[in-house]
């Protein structure tokens, strides 16, 4: 299990942080910007790497340097003033639930047309604990609030709406790859259960790392409850085209998409790659085509559409994001003057 990349606590306790001070974006990146729908929304999977100085950050005003740390406590708002980024993950609330001011804290460093997307707590979507030293004692041992309704919606859904109110995007159930234990049609079933009282408190959008569970009884549970699949590039499961042609539209309006790893990359070697995340050192232009299309079609479509990078994705979300743009304005004028 990965934990590189979770955001340093708002209560760590150091030096009284500088302000970060926001990047004056070139003025090719702000006609960009311009081009692009208001239906779109691009970002990245947290604001705390201190290897965006130069792209999002222009560095500290005062003293202390733009740690992970600062950062995630200070650099939403100049993260939050980029022209491109209209939405952003907040990542480290797969690692534990968060307060209502916690999020209240983020939704007001966040101006009103920003959007989050919020990761549900990893109890909400992991069967079996992995055998990893972070679990402790629970290592290898069942979880017994996997797919707990009652959990979730008391513990993680609700206080991510009422903290976050009209700013929330979306709750994601990112459903890491494991052992489900059970036939895809008896969990998609168990799904459905899990998903209906949930729908009622939040937008809720599914990420499968497992291929296998993509399947027609999946999708069905999606659409009698109202939520929708998030369309992932992850290293083992299906292009995201294939996945388009698998959901059915009312499944994937709004359009959710997480461009995380390349097809059978390892998340040891991507992140190896790409630290410290300040440039591209791996373009991976397949994917960029394809996202770019996907994404023109649903705007030509009119559907609400957010596109979130990883880093790991080519080395440099911020890098990546600005491409991407730019492709997706082409793939757009394209389907125009057809």
């Amino acid at each position: 299990m990965a934990t590189d990349e979770r955001e340093p606590t708002l209560f760590a306790v150091e030096a009284p942080p500088a302000r970060v001070v926001p990047i004056v974006p070139a003025d090719a990146t702000v006609a960009l910007a311009a081009r692009l729908p208001p239906q779109l929304r691009l970002g990245g999977m947290s604001w705390a790497y201190p290897g965006w100085v130069g792209h999002v950050y222009a560095g500290a005003a005062g003293k202390g340097d733009l740690t992970a740390t600062v950062l995630a406590r200070e650099g939403l708002p100049a993260y939050a003033a980029h022209p491109l980024y209209r939405a952003v993950e907040i990542d480290k609330a797969y690692y534990r639930p968060l307060t209502e001011p916690e999020l209240q804290h983020h939704a007001q460093q966040a101006p009103d047309d920003f959007r989050f997307l919020v990761k549900a707590h990893e109890d909400c979507v992991m069967r079996v604990f992995p055998q990893h030293a972070r679990y402790g004692k629970r290592k290898g041992e069942s979880n017994a609030r996997y797919l707990d309704a009652a959990y979730a919606a008391e513990v993680v859904v609700g206080p991510i709406a009422r903290g976050l109110g009209g700013k929330l995007g979306v709750v994601l159930l990112p459903f890491p790859p494991q052992d489900v234990g059970e036939y895809p049609e008896a969990f998609a079933e168990r799904l459905a259960r899990f998903l209906e009282p949930l729908t009622k408190l939040a937008p809720i959008a599914v990420e499968l790392r497992n291929g296998e569970l993509l399947t027609p009884t999946y999708t069905d549970a999606l659409v009698a409850t109202g939520a929708v699949h998030c369309h992932n590039v992850w290293t083992s499961m299906p292009p995201v085209r294939r996945q388009m042609q698998l959901v059915p539209p009312d499944a994937r309006r709004p359009l959710l998409v997480r461009w995380l790893l390349r097809n059978g990359d390892r998340y040891e070697t991507a992140n190896a790659r790409s630290l410290p995340y300040d440039r591209t050192v791996l373009p991976d232009p397949d994917n960029l085509a394809a996202l770019a299309s996907l994404v023109a079609r649903a705007i030509a479509h009119d559907v609400p559409t957010t596109v979130l990078i990883d880093n790991k994705a080519e080395g440099c979300a911020p890098e990546t994001i600005e491409r991407l743009g730019e492709a997706i304005v082409s793939e757009m004028a394209r389907l125009r003057d057809r």
